[in-house]
This record gives structure tokens, sequence and C-alpha cells, in this order.
């Protein structure tokens, strides 16, 4: 049997290599967003349960922004400032597609309580959200969990990432990235 001070250094070992290994995940999982670099493909069903693909927008800019959960305060507001700014979007030739875990029949709920004119995109197991790095281990109130961090993604019509925020604050947010589309566009 092992004294007591060595057990205590062993369980401070494997704590510290578990939390290097969680920290590690999360970092690489933000990493793999880069300026410049090609966008993830994805596909992920829609609020009316069709197929959605990276490839479709092909020649138009697509803020990609990814949000905790349907019909929460935060996410209302985000939602609710991309739709009053839809149409400044489509003259940048931009679509907006936001993207929750939540089920497609939640995104139309959502879509029909607040009127959105928005592309939802469910993904449920979270792994396109890992993919652009929204999906990882936070720290709260001394605990770490893995959730989801609100972020968006700019994608240039040739599917370059153009601009990455990773850290958003919902309200203003949508005319944020409308600045930054404005000004890559000049």
């Amino acid at each position: 049997m092992e004294s007591e001070p060595k057990m205590f250094v062993n369980l401070a070992v494997s704590i510290v290599a578990g939390l290097t290994v969680l920290l590690a995940a999360d970092v690489a999982a933000t990493a793999k967003i880069e300026v410049g670099k090609k966008a993830p493909e994805f596909t992920l069903k829609n609020q009316d349960e069709k197929d959605v693909s990276l490839k479709d927008f092909g020649g138009k800019w697509v803020v990609l922004y990814f949000y905790p959960k349907d019909d929460t305060p935060g996410c209302t507001t985000e939602a609710c400032d991309f739709r009053d700014n839809f149409r400044q979007f489509e003259a940048l030739n931009a679509v907006v597609l936001g993207v929750s875990a939540d089920s497609p029949e939640s995104h139309r709920n959502f879509i029909k309580k607040y009127d959105l004119n928005l592309t939802l995109l469910s993904d449920p197991d979270r792994k396109v959200m890992e993919t652009y790095g929204a999906w990882g281990v936070k720290k709260a109130g001394g605990k770490e969990t893995k959730s989801v961090t609100r972020s968006t993604v700019l994608i240039d019509p040739k599917g370059l990432i153009a601009y990455h925020w990773p850290n958003v604050t919902p309200k203003g947010h949508a005319e944020q990235v409308r600045q930054a589309l404005e000004k890559l566009q000049k």
C-alpha cells in the first residue's frame, strides 16, 4: 500500500495531467479556426429538416454564428439583431446561418415566435461546433464544464475564413459583423 504523501502526490499529478489534456483539447478546437484558411465543410439539418452545406453558398459571404440555445435571452437578442439587419446582409451578398444543438422543431418554434428570417441549423452532436471552436471546456464558479461558446465566423465567397469573433456579446454583434463585412468588401 502507498504511503499517504505519495498517494496525494500521485493524485495531484493525475489531476494536473487530466487538466492538461482538457485544456489542450480546448485549445486544439479553437486553434482550427484561422483567418485566411479554408473554412471546414459541414452539412447540417435546417429548421425544415433539409440538409444545408457550406458548399451551397459558394460565391456568397457566410455569417456562421454559434449560440447556446433557442429562445433564451441572449440568443433571442442576437437572433433578432441579425433579423433586423437581414436586408443589409443581403445587400452585401451575405447569408446568415445560426447554429445550435437545438432540434429543427425547436428552431421552427423560435423562428415563428420571433418572426426570424434566418436559417437555423441543428448540430445535436456538436461536431460542427467543435470543429469551429465553439464547443469546449469552460470554467464557471470553479467548475469545468463543456458548453457552447457564443462565436461567429465570417466566410468569404471563396470559402476562406475572413474574420473570427471567438467570444461574442449578443447585443450589437450583428452590427459588428456588418461593419467588418463592409470593410472587407472595400
